[in-house]
């Protein structure tokens, strides 16, 4: 069963400009990735405004998705959904599909506990056999997955193979490692403020769930190597911080908006946002655009 390493690039949608879901350009966007050395890639994610997508929408994005990459890379798809019924409605749909794995979340809004948490992830995760992993992001969804829940589905599931970290906290990484040690691929985020990519490489974890992959595709696959030798801690060092100002300015604002826009001035398929979302403009657009030339970053990947 697959499980994810190295740079997990969290794509964006493209769309076109009648608002329709862009092929081509995400032909184009993933062809990139392949060319630059991700590990795999995850569609459906909060990058991919996978929730203002009709259910009708994100199939269509499964089906299409795995004919372009099948045998070529491997790939994730969120099947985050306001009900347990939802989600495993959607992870069926990728199974039927042959996709390669499913990323499960806890239902936003609703705020539920614990228990209530591990039903529903145990629930989603028995619907399928498919590979299987969590996206932990409390910011957003506004409950932890906590490390003895985890734990308690790495036990059950021989399916769960990936717990994809998005919070601030390295005693929830520790904790994770220390219940479940290889038996789950651990990878973080590469959000600044949160600074977990360091620790979590360190502690034994195996990557970056990532979006500056989808700037800078080379050098985010260098610094989301599992440590495995000096060399290779050396070069994740030198190459992360030496990009953690880009990776702040994407940031800026919630994924995906920085992150097409920056697509846009690489003469990429970024495209527009969906609304509510507002596309980047303003002084911090110039400031984008500043950094990806003055980085050298528009010299290597612009188009």
């Amino acid at each position: 069963m697959f499980r994810p390493t190295g740079s997990w690039v969290a794509m964006p949608t493209p769309f076109s400009k009648d608002n329709k879901i862009d092929f081509g350009a995400f032909k184009l966007l993933i062809d990139r990735q392949i060319q630059y050395g991700t590990s795999e890639l995850f569609i459906l994610g909060s990058a991919g405004e996978t929730t203002l997508l009709s259910i009708e929408e994100k199939k269509e994005i499964i089906k299409n998705i795995i004919k372009i990459t099948k045998g070529r890379i491997p790939v994730f798809f969120g099947c985050a959904a306001p009900t347990t019924e939802g989600a495993v409605d959607l992870a069926r749909f990728c199974e039927s599909e042959n996709a390669d794995g499913i990323v499960f979340t806890v239902p936003p809004y609703v705020l539920i506990p614990q228990d209530a948490v591990l039903v529903h992830l145990d629930a989603c995760m028995s619907s399928v056999n498919t590979a299987c992993g969590i996206y932990n992001n409390p910011s957003r969804l506004g409950v932890n997955v906590d490390p003895e829940t985890i734990f308690e589905l790495v036990n059950r599931h021989p399916n769960f193979v990936a717990d994809k970290e998005a919070m601030p906290y390295v005693s929830q990484l520790v904790d994770v490692k220390r219940l479940c040690g290889d038996k789950l691929n651990i990878l973080c985020c590469d959000f600044p403020k949160y600074s977990i990519v360091i620790p979590t490489l360190a502690i034994g974890g195996n990557g970056t769930a990532n979006i500056g992959g989808n700037i800078i595709p080379e050098e985010a696959a260098i610094y989301s190597r599992p440590w495995t030798d000096m060399k290779i801690i050396d070069e994740c060092k030198k190459e992360y911080f030496k990009r953690l100002p880009l990776l702040k300015e994407l940031y800026r604002l919630s994924n995906p908006i920085v992150i097409k826009a920056a697509l846009n001035i690489l003469g990429l398929p970024g495209g527009h946002l969906r609304k509510p979302y507002l596309d980047y403009a303003g002084r911090h657009l110039e400031s984008l655009k500043n950094l990806l030339n003055d980085t050298g970053i528009v010299k290597k990947y612009g188009v």
